[in-house]
């Protein structure tokens, strides 16, 4: 989602927080219900994508800051894997229907309210409790920590996974090129550049 080249001076919210305009903008164009069939899916599947990424990330690095830099860290960060949980559910559900299927737009507008719901909760209370209570270093740290991370991480859904550390930490990344093949050889875009490049073929 995030250029790397941008992460310099910004800190993990920033970048989180783009990654949620980002995905926003995916939601909204999913919610027109313009294009063929094939282009919804192809939507869907860098949404899928992208929310997976964010998420173990998210689980990986800003999860556990929170944990330590807030009195009542452990509850949020407990909340917010839940939230990731039903959210990867409907995901895990959503790759496999059909874009003609009415359950499509149903699961879609069940992922739009769980992740509207969960980046209100982040940008309202978690990111600006953060922030106020963690170094700019290790804030500014934990973007680079975050952007490297998505580059490894799952593309996919695994309801299944662990979502605490250490486990996800050592899961995700031999997931992550699982899931990076299993798209290759599905020639599946799991990114705004490789819809793009799909589009322009």
């Amino acid at each position: 989602m995030t250029n790397p080249q941008t992460t310099g001076d910004q800190d993990v919210v920033d970048i989180l927080v783009a990654d949620h305009r980002e995905v926003e903008t995916l939601f909204v164009e999913l919610e027109t219900r313009q294009g063929t069939p094939e282009h919804r899916r192809q939507l869907a599947d860098v949404m899928i994508a992208e929310l997976v990424r964010h998420a173990v990330a998210e689980e990986a690095y800003v999860y556990p800051t929170a944990r330590k830099a807030l009195p009542d860290g452990d509850q949020l960060a407990d909340h917010e894997i839940e939230e990731h949980s039903d959210a990867e559910r409907t995901m895990k559900d959503l790759e496999s229907v059909d874009p003609t299927d009415p359950r499509f737009d149903e699961l879609l507008a069940h992922l739009t309210s769980t992740i509207r719901h969960h980046v209100q909760d982040e940008e309202s209370d978690l990111f600006p409790r953060l922030r106020a209570a963690a170094a700019r270093e290790e804030l500014v740290e934990l973007a680079a920590k975050v952007t490297a991370f998505k580059k490894v991480a799952p593309t996919r859904p695994h309801p299944a996974a662990p979502d605490h550390p250490p486990a996800n930490k050592l899961l995700a990344p031999g997931t992550g090129m699982i899931d990076r093949l299993r798209d290759a050889l599905s020639d599946r875009p799991t990114s705004m550049d490789d819809l793009r490049e799909k589009q322009q073929h």
